[in-house]
């Protein structure tokens, strides 16, 4: 049986400050979209890839895997206004009914083949995993001025690859979007769908400012010292 992955590449960079989106900034002369496509093509070379575009960036990417000779197979859709749509997007592009569908933020080139295979592996047998991490630092709430301390044990970092079996996937994007969906969990969890946490890997960081290149480039020189 054969899974997918949507690899969800639809942001512009305002937060980074470029001109240039995020997923298409380079770490060690190379873009950071090519590094998360070069890792799971390493995990899984049978995976179904579709990468997930801002429109105004799908000939630049195609242009680009060009010029970098990029052999690695995957599928171009044109991504809509919010995150939701650009999945709806991706999942329409699968023609399969079967198989487990990881959802990946593409600015997290350093997933684990250990977060990715057992979240995929949790999702055959659960229909969903969601990676998570708990919280190191202590944690306060902030409400109409005032602050105090929170439980950090009741939280937990979400990241990617969020892994749904396909149908329960397709059924949640069926619903209408609404402005809580800030990720695919939560669209899956308005079905009333438990979700199975597994344990993620702390170098799967989102790199959304410079800080956080700065810290991605310092991940991946340790590695190839390593």
């Amino acid at each position: 049986m054969t899974d997918h992955l949507i690899i969800v590449a639809g942001g512009t960079g305002s937060r980074m400050g470029t001109d240039l989106p995020k997923q298409f900034l380079e770490i060690n002369h190379k873009p950071i979209l090519v590094h998360t496509l070069e890792r799971f093509y390493s995990f899984d070379s049978s995976l179904n890839i579709i990468v997930v575009l801002h429109p105004d960036f799908v000939d630049y990417w195609i242009d680009l895997k060009r010029t970098l000779q990029l052999d690695i197979p995957h599928q171009v859709v044109a991504g809509g206004k919010e995150r939701f749509f650009s999945v709806q997007n991706g999942l329409n592009a699968i023609q399969a009914e079967t198989g487990v569908v990881g959802i990946h933020d593409a600015v997290r080139p350093l997933v684990s083949k250990r977060t990715f295979e057992t979240s995929y592996h949790q999702a055959r047998i659960n229909g969903n995993a969601i990676p998570v991490l708990p919280l190191n630092d202590s944690l306060r709430t902030v409400e109409d001025g005032q602050n105090k301390i929170a439980d950090r044990s009741k939280f937990r970092l979400v990241q990617t690859p969020q892994c749904f079996e396909i149908s329960l996937l397709r059924k949640a994007f069926e619903q209408a979007y609404h402005p809580t969906f800030t990720d695919d969990a939560s669209v899956v969890e308005a079905l009333g769908v438990h979700l199975n946490l597994v344990e993620g890997n702390r170098e799967n960081i989102k790199i959304t400012t410079p800080e956080d290149l700065q810290m991605a480039q310092a991940y991946f020189t340790l590695t190839k010292e390593i």
